[in-house]
């Protein structure tokens, strides 16, 4: 191994444990990783630019703009309030409708939007009902990081993935994902109820309190919400259609968000790109440009090899490898650099020998978004959500989370490995 992929190799991994360690911002450490990438003459500037998947990032911006006008109008408070009411007033039935609200939310908005949204409507009802809300966060975490697994917006590894395999649709993912993603939404259910059932009881007095609220008093601007709920579906739909028309993803996100910015006039323009998560998107561009030092130093075609080796070039090896391998490291490594570091990796593999590489891509996105629900530092919706409820004077400690998380990503990851096993690998 020559001095460059070396060089390439110890940066890189300076650079995770850094970001690991969460003692200074991981977007100023990816990007002054990334700057050295190029400082060092790895990569060239030009080169690193044509690695960074602005496809990935404009489908971020996009709905990025249109969540955050749409959050203005007040219809994710209602919801919320909306099936609280529904379940009577009852904890157990509440943290179980808002649990399947944050997984079909995740699915279309992203996970982390939906937790940001989620979390003060969820503090508001555990208020009422003078309830723990940390039974109630921790079963949106992991729905969060459950839902959105099912389709190409719902979680950054699968943004990632879906720009760099073109044949990857959103409705690729919708009907690959979203079966197996219904179920295990499903078997969680039960055992959030024996988790956490006995901590959340409330009192008759209390149920009916919350049954008085009203939620249409949350919606604003009846014509706001219109034209967002307009542009949404057609967003939506465009997303499933995108393939049709040979639109990229990102241009069907940007296309919704600049005509939601067209219909409501110059005075949301500065709000929607204030609230733009814009070190999240320059975390991606650094991530994209270290990844490119591995790549373009044959680091990632060697561990390619070594990987093939391992397996055979067996397809049902490397699939099953790639899942637990990704589920384990994500639990501990945040998801994003992994799946940027594994895309090339499952590309190299392709030129390598394995012909059908579909399973393997199948298996990188259920391991790295499942994987993400394994500890508190596992996905971006974890720290955020352990953020707001510590400000709220209710801390998630890192065991507290642990000793549910890591069992119920086992439990997911054990019945993914047996969905791709019988649909793809038998």
């Amino acid at each position: 191994m020559d001095q460059q992929a070396i060089g390439a190799i110890v940066l890189f991994l300076l650079t995770y444990a850094f970001i690991v360690a969460e003692k200074i911002h991981r977007t100023i450490i990816a990007m002054t990783g990334a700057v050295l990438v190029v400082i060092l003459g790895l990569v060239d500037q030009e080169t690193a630019i044509h690695h960074i998947d602005f496809n990935t990032l404009g489908l971020l911006i996009g709905m990025m703009i249109i969540v955050s006008i749409t959050a203005e109008t007040g219809l994710f408070s209602f919801i919320a309030i909306k099936a609280a009411k529904g379940a009577k007033g009852d904890p157990v039935r509440i943290l179980l409708l808002l649990a399947v609200i944050t997984a079909f939310g995740s699915a279309f908005l992203d996970n982390v939007t939906t937790v940001l949204l989620m979390v003060p409507v969820t503090f508001s009802i555990t208020r009422q009902l003078k309830v723990p809300p940390v039974p109630f966060l921790i079963a949106q975490i992991i729905s969060a990081n459950v839902g959105g697994t099912a389709t190409l917006i719902g979680d950054p590894p699968n943004i990632m993935i879906g720009s760099a395999v073109k044949e990857l649709t959103f409705m690729a993912f919708l009907t690959n994902l979203a079966p197996i993603i219904i179920v295990i939404q499903l078997l969680l259910l039960p055992i959030f109820v024996f988790l956490f059932r006995k901590q959340i009881a409330t009192t008759d007095e209390r149920k009916a309190k919350l049954m008085a609220m009203d939620e249409k008093s949350e919606l604003g601007d009846r014509s706001l919400l219109t034209k967002c709920l307009v542009v949404m579906g057609l967003t939506i739909l465009g997303f499933f259609l995108h393939q049709t028309f040979h639109l990229e993803s990102a241009t069907v996100a940007l296309a919704g968000a600049f005509l939601l910015l067209l219909l409501t006039g110059e005075k949301w323009m500065e709000h929607a790109l204030h609230k733009v998560e814009w070190p999240t998107i320059f975390f991606f561009v650094g991530l994209f440009v270290l990844v490119a030092g591995l790549v373009e130093t044959g680091v990632i075609s060697r561990l390619a090899t070594e990987a093939i080796e391992l397996t055979g070039g067996n397809v049902t090896s490397s699939a099953l490898l790639i899942l637990w391998l990704s589920a384990l490291a994500s639990a501990f490594l945040d998801n994003i650099p992994f799946v940027a570091t594994m895309i090339p990796m499952i590309q190299e593999m392709g030129n390598q020998g394995i012909q059908n590489l579909e399973p393997l891509w199948w298996s990188l996105a259920l391991g790295a978004c499942l994987g993400g629900n394994g500890t508190l530092i596992g996905a971006s919706a974890n720290l955020i959500v352990a953020g707001l409820s510590g400000k709220e004077g209710h801390p998630i400690s890192f065991v507290q989370y642990l000793k549910i998380g890591f069992v119920v990503m086992l439990f997911t990851v054990v019945v993914a490995n047996i969905y791709l096993y019988l649909r793809y690998l038998l």
